[in-house]
């Protein structure tokens, strides 16, 4: 089982490794995608060993990798290590559990490994530059939200995944679509400029004299690593893998814009071959549409809203019907009411809206049949297969101490369901509709008693 820090083994045996091992993990991974290395650190099920043998999970720590390990919202990278003696280790994630320590996870499926093991470590290149991409489109994307937003629209968290990034940042409503588009020519007009994406460390204080923005909440030390995009466009405190220049992430496509919290909102979209892969299936989606309703793509939008307009209309001239057909059943009910104090009927309500509709008639009823006596109205019908009911008492049956939530729940029981409510209305129903009769025969032995 992992640990809540996303290992195998608790902080206590990474920092047990780390201080066996005596120094910090060497990360070349921004200019190199393989080198050579060796096994300095391993632990299987979580605890620290000097040698395994497959098949097996294992946990690597190299003396000096190209792996990137998650770290600022952006995912790790996966690959093999290829072993001087055979042996394979599939990379499928890469940790920090402790500052200074790279922990690759892997599966051994043979062979055997054990401390000073060399390898040739080989990252996943298409992985790496998918995600690359994505980093930098969020860092474009960050400046252009600011530029339409306002400065207060920065940073709340991130996910840079293979071609896909998530954008979390601190605004408080909902952006408008027309916004939305023009942040997305933006950062794709700016992308088409090819700006070169540069790095550099240097002090802090010097990188917060440039300008360079950092991640709220973040830790940083004396040093910092700052990504300039396009010179002074864009800087950030940033210690992600990105592209050399704008140009080679292709296009970026907004796909999403909701809320996560208060005041803080987020942006999703697609990066490179996926963006090309959703414009396309738009595309399609949008030919389908002109075809269907035979006008010109640049006429969809009104005409899609003719037709919701004409839905609606169609809507409303339905419920009209229903309630007319409600008003018209309750006075025909109310007008054939005799001295029983529990008038019963069922009324077929449909599919749709039955619960309502059944309040509404039982409402309705004991409305026109007023306060002169006691009375209980309780109207039953179908709806899904089920069986619906809703009991409805007046004040003069309440002052004798008839509860419409008690037969509700005593009539229910007999449908094979529950049910419940206030005084003066409730409502229930169960999944045997066969047996209504024996219901309402309980509902006027509840209230004979």
């Amino acid at each position: 089982m992992r640990s809540p820090n996303g290992g195998l083994a608790d902080t206590g045996a990474y920092q047990a490794v780390l201080t066996e091992i005596g120094r910090q993990t060497e990360f070349d991974g921004y200019s190199l995608m393989e080198l050579r290395s060796r096994i300095v650190g391993l632990l299987a099920d979580g605890v620290a060993v000097p040698v395994v043998s497959g098949p097996a999970d294992v946990e690597l720590i190299l003396d000096r990798t190209p792996f990137y390990a998650e770290a600022g919202g952006q995912q790790p990278d996966q690959g093999t290590l290829e072993f001087d003696s055979g042996a394979t280790v599939d990379v499928d994630d890469v940790q920090r559990p402790v500052r200074g320590l790279i922990v690759h996870r892997g599966r051994l499926a043979e062979g055997t490994l054990a401390i000073g093991d060399a390898a040739h470590a080989r990252v996943d290149v298409a992985r790496r530059k998918a995600i690359s991409r994505a980093h930098t489109a969020t860092h474009m994307v960050h400046r252009v939200l600011r530029d339409h937003l306002g400065g207060t629209a920065t940073q709340a968290g991130s996910e840079n995944a293979p071609s896909r990034l998530r954008f979390d940042f601190h605004y408080g409503s909902s952006v408008p679509a027309s916004s939305l588009a023009a942040i997305e020519e933006e950062a794709n007009t700016m992308l088409a400029e090819d700006l070169e994406v540069t790095e550099q460390v240097m002090p802090r204080t010097e990188a917060e004299a440039l300008g360079a923005m950092a991640l709220f909440g973040e830790k940083y030390g004396d040093m910092v690593r700052v990504v300039s995009i396009g010179g002074d466009w864009s800087r950030e405190l940033c210690g992600g893998t990105h592209m050399n220049t704008s140009g080679q992430l292709g296009r970026i496509t907004l796909v999403g814009e909701e809320s996560t919290g208060s005041g803080v909102r987020r942006l999703e979209a697609f990066v490179g071959d996926r963006a090309y892969g959703y414009n396309a299936r738009e595309h399609v989606l949008v030919s389908q549409l002109s075809e269907l309703l035979k006008v010109r793509a640049d006429d969809l939008p009104q005409r899609v809203d003719a037709l919701v307009r004409r839905v609606h209309e169609a809507e409303r001239r339905v419920d009209a019907m229903r309630q007319a057909r409600l008003l018209a059943r309750a006075a025909d009910i109310a007008a054939g009411a005799s001295g029983d104090p529990v008038l019963l009927a069922t009324f077929d309500a449909g599919e749709d809206g039955a619960i309502e509709d059944l309040r509404a008639l039982a409402g309705d009823v004991r409305a026109r049949l007023g306060e002169g006596r006691p009375t209980v109205v309780a109207m039953a019908g179908q709806a899904g297969g089920r069986a619906v009911i809703v009991v409805a008492t007046n004040g003069a049956a309440r002052d004798r101490g008839v509860r419409a939530g008690v037969l509700a729940k005593a009539a229910s029981g007999v449908l094979g369901g529950g049910g419940g409510g206030k005084d003066d209305m409730a409502q229930g129903g169960g999944a045997r509709p066969d047996r209504m009769a024996e219901a309402f025969a309980v509902l006027r032995q509840e209230v004979a008693d």
